[in-house]
């Protein structure tokens, strides 16, 4: 079996350069990472995105690979998958059909969706119609330029829709595309009380991708070491069930934020320990 490989996401840097960022990444020995767009480094709307020339330069330089395209989406941000009114909807389609073409000219083979949020005072049964609907639409599109959906749940306080991993299940089912797969985000799994065991049951290979972060302390997306959860218990859960995507260390808290690289450190100093012990038996 094959340990799955460590990404790395740049949204522990939102302070700092998108340089910084990748040098930071290289110089701890990354190898892969998951391009967040965050505005401070890749400003995309659903009117343009800038150039992506400096990011492809920069990865070139780095020697890094990037491996999916995350955009922001969620409560507060304006880009709600499944927002209400047709203005609103036209807008969510250009936004995300302007992903992927970011994904497509940084030779990236995926980004990562969520099904949105409801208003509370709706019935959420009106929000998820609107939901499948849009992402019927985005993954039409996706697939038209070669691109894989990756969908993650949600924490019950960012969405109602999509928080364990029967509710992915479920919207998969219904949004019915080929190309839409996905993904376990560490956080919002063990706030649901699902396991890597129990996705697998539920989803299979339709798992591609993973947010793999360390979580304890009621508090999710931590810096591995920083938390409660096993790294090698659930590198090995993950490699039982023949997973082949990127663990992608999505370390995202405001204790991190003036010192990100140490994070990306002990995150990447604790995979190398732990895997060396792994292939040593």
């Amino acid at each position: 079996m094959v340990v799955p490989e460590l990404s790395l996401m740049n949204i522990n840097h939102r302070y700092y350069s998108i340089e910084t960022f990748f040098k930071a990444a290289g110089e701890a020995g990354y190898r892969n990472i998951e391009l967040w767009t965050g505005s401070m480094h890749l400003y995309v709307d659903c009117h343009e995105h800038d150039s992506v020339d400096k990011i492809r330069d920069l990865a070139a330089q780095y020697g890094i690979k990037i491996v999916c395209v995350c955009p922001e989406q969620n409560n507060p941000k304006p880009w709600n998958v499944a927002v209400r009114g047709e203005a609103g909807q036209k807008r969510i389609l250009s936004y995300f059909k302007n992903v992927i073409d970011v994904a497509v000219e940084l030779g990236v083979p995926q980004i990562l969706v969520t099904s949105g949020w409801a208003y509370l005072d709706e019935p959420a049964e009106d929000a998820w119609a609107r939901s499948v609907a849009m992402l019927r639409s985005v993954c039409d599109y996706a697939d038209t330029c070669g691109i894989r959906v990756a969908l993650e749940a949600l924490q019950p306080s960012e969405s109602v829709l999509v928080n364990t991993a029967q509710d992915v299940a479920r919207i998969l089912e219904a949004v019915d595309r080929p190309n839409l797969k996905a993904c376990i985000d560490f956080g919002a799994m063990e706030v649901a009380g699902d396991t890597i065991d129990g996705y697998f049951e539920v989803l299979g290979d339709k798992i591609v991708h993973t947010h793999f972060v360390d979580v304890g302390g009621g508090t999710t997306h931590l810096a591995w070491g920083d938390g409660e959860r096993d790294m090698r218990a659930d590198l090995e859960a993950l490699m039982r069930h023949g997973y082949t995507g990127y663990v992608s260390a999505e370390t995202c808290d405001g204790r991190y934020y003036q010192d990100p690289s140490k994070a990306t450190t002990q995150v990447i100093e604790m995979y190398r320990r732990v895997t060396a012990e792994m292939e040593a038996e």
